[in-house]
C-alpha cells in the first residue's frame, strides 16, 4: 500500500469507517480555482463548492454523494459576450471492487455510468472536477443572442442554406396547394 496519497484530498480506503459520517467539503483556493478553468476553458471559475459523504455500499464497496455548486463564466457561443452560470448538482458515484472494464476495442458503455474501479484511494477532488466538467454547458448563450446562420461556398456557385438541405420541408405546402386545388 502507498503510505503517501496521491493528493491532499484524498482518503485511504482502510481509514474509512463504517459507521462513522465519512464527510468532506471542498471549497478550492484561488489559484486552484485559476487551474480548473484553464483546463476546462471557462472564461471564469468565481465560486466553487463540493460537500458530501463517502458511506459503505455492502461489505466492500463504497458510495460517494455531494452537492456540487459553481458559478462559470463562459463566452456565447454566437457573440463571444461572458456568460455568466450558477451550477448545483447532484452527484453520487460508487466504488466497486469488482468493477469489470471492458477489454474489447469497440465495447457497450454501462447503462449505470456512475460506477468506479475501487482502489486504495477515493479522491473527492477528481469527482468534483469530473461532475464540474459534465455539468458545464457546451454551449453557453447570451440572453437574446439569437442563432447565426453562416453560408460558404465555392466562387461562383449559389450557396446551399438549411433549407435547401431539407428537400421534404417543402412537401407540405405542396400537398396543402394540390388539396385546394382538387374540387
Amino acid at each position: 500500500m502507498s503510505p503517501k496519497p496521491p493528493s491532499d484530498t484524498a482518503i485511504r480506503v482502510s481509514e474509512l469507517s463504517q459507521s462513522a459520517e465519512n464527510g468532506f467539503a471542498l471549497r478550492p483556493d484561488k489559484a486552484t480555482l485559476e487551474q480548473i478553468a484553464a483546463d476546462l476553458d471557462l472564461s471564469a471559475l468565481r465560486k466553487l463548492s463540493f460537500d458530501g459523504r463517502i458511506s459503505p455500499l455492502g461489505r466492500s464497496d463504497w458510495q460517494l454523494t455531494g452537492r456540487l455548486g459553481a458559478t462559470v463564466v463562459q463566452p456565447c457561443v454566437v457573440t463571444l459576450a461572458p456568460v455568466t452560470t450558477r451550477i448545483d448538482t447532484d452527484v453520487t458515484r460508487q466504488f466497486v471492487t469488482a468493477f469489470e472494464d471492458p477489454e474489447e476495442p469497440e465495447a457497450e458503455m454501462p447503462e449505470d455510468d456512475t460506477v468506479e474501479p475501487l482502489g486504495q484511494w477515493i479522491d473527492p477532488a477528481i469527482v468534483m472536477r469530473e461532475a464540474l466538467a459534465l455539468a458545464v454547458p457546451d454551449y453557453p448563450r447570451a440572453e437574446g443572442a439569437e442563432p447565426v446562420q453562416i453560408v460558404y461556398t465555392e466562387p461562383g456557385q449559389a450557396p446551399m442554406t438549411d433549407d435547401d438541405a431539407k428537400p421534404f420541408a417543402g412537401l407540405a405546402g405542396l400537398k396543402a396547394k394540390l388539396n385546394k386545388e382538387d374540387p
